[in-house]
């Protein structure tokens, strides 16, 4: 990699790292059709899909029971994946229990106002797999959603000929009440409106490829999602007490996960730069997705970059807005306080991303593509509802009603004025 001056950007290289994209334009066009024939078709659209793009005859569309026995299964053995799996279950699970909100009622000079939570009634979760075993986004996704009360929690996974034990044994560890093999839009789709098989929910989360992302956005509106994300990212900020192996090793891990991954390191200090970027080079034939790695790390929205001063490279981390903010500096919580835009900040040079990819207990399922300016990842709050709630007593409206029947007759609605007269005649 080579080392660029955060000063010498051009136009064009700013918009490759600040504007990364999903890419969901490009297969919307086939999503929508994807979409239409499930919404239609039902089941039978979605067993067609899964041999058409996964290879796969697909009988029982409902798992659960598949799921249940691949977790007996693996208890029996006494297997340890499936131990890790626990541990990584409780630390999500007992940080998720933390966000629940509390109802609350006070007085306000005879007002007596309040908020109350309520959890949806029916959630969907993408699980992304088929043949390949993703147990942590099955405990980042079903765990929170029970945390938060949903009363049925389906998952959506893609179908393979032998689905991955591990996989569907995190599935039930999480708690999840049905389990579907279906991947791809058509399973955001199926899950969204419904099949013959596949309840219908009122909100659809989960990390998914383009297909799955552009999925979500044509069949927002008529469900709720969490949000629209992209190929993973991390950003590592750092100063030059930092271990350039460290900050390599950040960039090499994220980059595992997608040719189109974008990995950024920004420091103040030129020789750790060119450190880290000799190290990364150095690391890549290393590991065994080096043609994945390499490619992620040749992306223009990738590289490792040399600010003049730690406040430029404070201010760039603040217009990346990360999906992963790994900060390694001397004085890191002072640099923590002066950004806002981060989906989650891993901070010390022994907080690896990888700790809250699986096991730390914050949620892994993160805004991208700068999404961490508007919104936050996904939490317990995801599948809440909130309601407010009033009391007043006679007093309290009369204390109200001079300012309530004039801001109502300023408006033109007489009846609302009258509403509050009534209560006085």
């Amino acid at each position: 990699m080579n080392v660029r001056a955060v000063a010498d950007l051009s136009p064009a290289e700013r918009r490759a790292l600040f504007e990364r994209d999903a890419g969901i334009e490009a297969v919307r066009g086939d999503v929508e059709g994807i979409v239409d024939r499930v919404r239609r078709e039902g089941d039978v659209a979605v067993r067609e899909f899964a041999e058409e793009f996964d290879g796969v005859a697909v009988g029982n569309l409902d798992i659960t029971d598949e799921a249940a026995r691949a977790h007996a299964e693996l208890e029996d053995a006494d297997d340890p994946v499936l131990e890790a799996v626990r541990e990584a279950a409780d630390n999500v699970r007992a940080f998720h229990e933390r966000q629940r909100p509390e109802d609350w009622r006070e007085s306000f000079e005879g007002r007596e106002l309040g908020r109350r939570f309520r959890p949806i009634d029916r959630a969907g979760v993408y699980v992304p797999g088929g043949a390949a075993a993703y147990p942590s986004s099955a405990l980042m996704g079903v765990i929170p959603a029970v945390v938060a009360g949903v009363d049925h929690v389906s998952v959506a996974t893609p179908p393979a000929d032998d689905p991955n034990p591990v996989t569907l044994a995190a599935i039930h560890e999480a708690g999840a009440d049905a389990v579907y093999q279906v991947g791809g839009a058509q399973a955001i789709a199926a899950l969204a409106y419904g099949t013959e098989t596949v309840t219908t929910v009122e909100k659809v989360v989960g990390p998914g490829n383009k297909w799955v992302t552009a999925a979500k956005a044509i069949v927002q509106g008529d469900v709720e999602i969490d949000f629209l994300a992209g190929p993973s990212e991390v950003l590592v900020l750092a100063d030059g007490t930092a271990d350039p192996e460290y900050v390599a090793a950040e960039l090499l891990a994220q980059a595992e996960h997608d040719p189109n991954a974008s990995v950024v390191a920004v420091t103040d200090d030129a020789d750790l730069a060119a450190a880290v970027a000799k190290a990364v080079e150095a690391g890549v034939e290393e590991r065994e997705r080096a043609e994945t790695i390499r490619s992620a790390l040749e992306s223009d929205a990738s590289g490792v970059l040399h600010a003049r001063s730690m406040s430029e490279a404070v201010l760039f981390t603040e217009e990346y807005a990360a999906e992963h903010l790994s900060i390694m500096a001397d004085d890191d919580e002072a640099l923590l306080d002066r950004i806002s835009n981060a989906g989650s900040v891993f901070l010390g040079a022994h907080s690896p991303v990888a700790a809250g990819d699986y096991a730390a207990g914050p949620n892994h399922v993160l805004p991208t593509n700068g999404g961490a300016k508007r919104y936050g990842g996904l939490s317990v709050d995801t599948f809440l509802r909130s309601s407010t709630v009033q009391r007043l007593d006679r007093d309290a409206l009369a204390d109200l009603s001079e300012t309530i029947t004039t801001l109502a007759e300023a408006e033109g609605l007489e009846a609302h004025a009258e509403s509050v007269r009534k209560r006085f005649e």
